[in-house]
């Protein structure tokens, strides 16, 4: 019962996050910059501004799917971001080029979440069966669902691993929209606000994540 308290308080959390973080952004997509730059643009210029000319800044369809991509070293925007110029597209731009510079810079918390992707990738595949079978099998075979736990867990560890990478980012971010002068007061507290909002949901996420490692934990630890 503690359980399912806490993970609606979560989940309860996490839409909170989610929709103040839609509504920000929408807001501040209204706030044009006075420089008339491009989300494109200015991932362009910072990333010259700190030396980095083998990255590419690229269009991505869809929405929220805004990233860098270490391995091919490019800065995908969404449309919306790559084309407009407003407080919310300086914002992502900044941001994604953030992680670029983590990785011309050997950022250490960028490597190891990078080093967890794969890991990640097949454990999202099998986990969730896993832990079900573990589950329902505990008594005969309760080993399966430490199995499952320690598979968990590995998420667990690149959710909390990625919240200094996401943090770092922002503020890398932030501190060349300030420095360079690229945005007016207001159009800075705007991105600013955006990129706090949007860090959050990571938080959410690792909390989550973090809630329910301990629940299977609790589920094996009292199997008898």
């Amino acid at each position: 019962m503690s359980y399912l308290i806490l993970a609606g308080g979560i989940m309860l959390a996490s839409w909170l996050v989610s929709s103040r973080l839609k509504s920000k952004f929408e807001f501040y997509s209204q706030l044009h910059l006075q420089n008339g730059m491009s989300g494109r643009e200015i991932a362009e210029k910072m990333l010259a501004d700190h030396g980095i000319y083998d990255v590419r800044v690229i269009s991505t369809p869809g929405q929220l799917t805004d990233h860098y991509n270490p391995v091919d070293k490019t800065v995908n925007l969404s449309e919306a971001v790559y084309n407009q110029r407003n407080a919310a597209a300086a914002a992502v731009a900044a941001h994604e080029c953030g992680h670029a510079v983590q990785h011309a810079t050997a950022y250490s918390m960028l490597s190891l979440r990078s080093q967890l992707v794969p890991i990640v990738n097949v454990a999202s595949s099998y986990m969730q069966w896993i832990l079900l079978a573990g589950i329902l099998m505990l008594r005969s075979f309760p080993q399966l669902l430490l199995i499952g736990i320690v598979i968990f867990a590995a998420t667990t560890l690149f959710s909390i691993v990625t919240l200094p990478v996401e943090y770092d980012a922002s503020n890398r971010a932030l501190a060349w929209l300030k420095n360079k002068n690229m945005l007016n007061q207001a159009e800075y507290s705007g991105a600013e606000d955006s990129l706090k909002w949007a860090a959050r949901t990571y938080v959410v996420a690792a909390l989550g994540s973090i809630a329910t490692l301990l629940y299977y934990i609790s589920i094996f630890n009292n199997r008898r």
